[in-house]
């Protein structure tokens, strides 16, 4: 009887370990959908365009993987990869750029960061949240000055706000 009830607890313990182990194989996450990261870009090129600036924007997912780029008629051709780099920083290190440039001035612990390759430690790249997820990122290059290009990426996403309640 005793051998029985340790096998059956044997089996039932490693049917659950099992289970476990197959539950922590798979990861779900919340995305931006092309048509959400489209309306974004958008927005806040139509903000900063509202404001007299001819900008770049790029809307990245939660890996930094670019899923929109627009860039207005006559932002610079520097915009494209300076928007791009900035959502990038924004989501790699999961805060606004502009955030990272006072966190990282020279002397500094974490000064290092702007030595990064890829890292763009400029005002301008702003993440984007959904019920307290990160989902990506929004990064703005053109406008006089990186807290220009913040202003119009956090106009960006306020604008599509009712949206990442999804």
């Amino acid at each position: 009887m005793t051998v029985r009830s340790l096998v059956a607890a044997t089996a039932i313990s490693s049917l659950f370990a099992s289970s476990a182990a197959a539950q922590e194989a798979i990861v779900t996450y919340k995305s931006l959908s092309p048509e959400v990261a489209l309306d974004l870009a958008r927005a806040t090129l139509a903000d900063c365009r509202k404001r007299g600036f001819q900008v770049s924007v790029a809307v990245v997912d939660r890996f930094g993987v670019t899923q929109v780029l627009l860039r207005d008629r006559f932002a610079g051709p520097h915009t494209v990869s300076t928007a791009s780099g900035k959502a990038w920083t924004a989501v790699s290190f999961r805060t606004s750029t502009t955030e990272l440039v006072a966190n990282s001035q020279p002397g500094t612990m974490q000064s290092g960061i702007r030595d990064l390759p890829g890292a763009v430690i400029i005002g301008g790249g702003v993440t984007v949240e959904a019920a307290g997820s990160l989902v990506g990122a929004v990064g703005v290059s053109g406008a006089p000055g990186g807290d220009a290009d913040e202003a119009c990426a956090k106009a960006g996403i306020d604008a599509i706000r009712d949206k990442l309640d999804f």
